[in-house]
């Protein structure tokens, strides 16, 4: 073969440079790269409550057999499962959404009964999925249930060799108890969970009356409800939030006072708000004069107990 002198600069193959419009570019390439973001990966869909990520992982643990009344499963073994059959993408990614689904300071009614360190309030990582087990708790079951009678669509998966659902049966509202939280491209989502009797209860108002207010559903389901407790405010705020999908919920920690030792009044924090870490707000408040309970820690108002008990009214 010819050797190419060092003095020869000219490519081996001319390059090719493709003039485009801007906007054929935007249509042809950032627009299905967005609907895919939206559709395939950051965003739950309405019927399930669940990412494309949850439902792939809940499925695979009902595929092997996972169920609550099972021993528990090594995580590698169920996200290993998960990445072969379904979701073509990082273990790190399938792991982080199994752990978070049995987090009990995360999720109002937990989908995943995990068996060692799932991380904590403070912070902390889950331990690695091969110390990690875990199988499905009996709401993940609920989720699944019937769904091998053609409850529900079904489409071949990422190399087109064996099908996936394109949703879960569901039995309960998840988006409302769960809620949920992601970016996508253009849009984004963050709703926080209710409490299950409460959001069964509006469900079934609903359905007995289609054309119900905001006010009439908020007299059962007062406001959100999150699992580590709190006071929520009730204000004009709120109900806009229901209304319109935008809102601020202003959320504060319970705490009650306690005698020290030479006198001292300590505060005790019995209840903290929403993904709040607890640990760095114990270093902050150690560092700051701002009291727990003072207007610029968290939004004062009417409150209510946060928290509360997740049995139906209603059958």
């Amino acid at each position: 073969m010819k050797r190419r002198k060092k003095d020869d600069l000219t490519p081996r193959r001319p390059e090719e440079i493709i003039e485009k419009n801007m906007e054929d570019v935007m249509h042809d390439s950032m627009m299905p790269y967005s609907e895919y973001v939206i559709l395939e990966r950051a965003l739950p869909r309405v019927e399930d409550g669940l990412k494309p990520v949850q439902r792939r992982i809940l499925y695979t643990m009902h595929e092997l057999g996972n169920t609550s009344d099972k021993p528990h499963r090594k995580c590698a073994r169920i996200v290993g499962d998960c990445l072969g059959k379904f979701h073509p993408h990082g273990d790190t990614s399938v792991y982080d959404a199994l752990a978070r689904m049995a987090q009990p300071f995360v999720m109002r009614a937990m989908l995943v009964d995990g068996h060692g360190n799932f991380g904590s309030i403070d912070g902390d990582s889950p331990a690695a999925m091969r110390y990690t087990e875990a199988r499905m708790t009996e709401q993940a079951e609920v989720m699944l249930k019937d769904i091998e009678k053609d409850t529900v669509g079904f489409h071949l998966n990422f190399d087109d060799t064996i099908k996936e659902p394109d949703l879960l049966p569901a039995r309960f509202p998840n988006l409302l108890v769960n809620g949920s939280s992601g970016i996508a491209v253009g849009l984004a989502t963050n709703i926080p969970p209710h409490n299950l009797g409460e959001a069964i209860d509006a469900v079934v108002a609903q359905i007995d009356d289609p054309k119900i207010t905001t006010a009439g559903l908020m007299a059962v389901m007062p406001g959100p409800d999150f699992p580590t407790g709190g006071l929520l405010a009730r204000d004009e705020e709120l109900t806009q939030a229901y209304e319109t999908g935008r809102g601020k919920l202003k959320l504060r920690a319970k705490v009650h006072i306690e005698d020290g030792a030479a006198g001292r009044k300590l505060i005790v924090i019995d209840e903290v708000p929403y993904q709040v870490n607890k640990a760095a707000r114990r270093a902050y408040s150690a560092t700051s004069t701002t009291s727990a309970t003072s207007p610029t820690a968290w939004a004062c108002g009417p409150w209510w107990r946060s928290g509360r008990t997740a049995t139906p009214r209603r059958s």
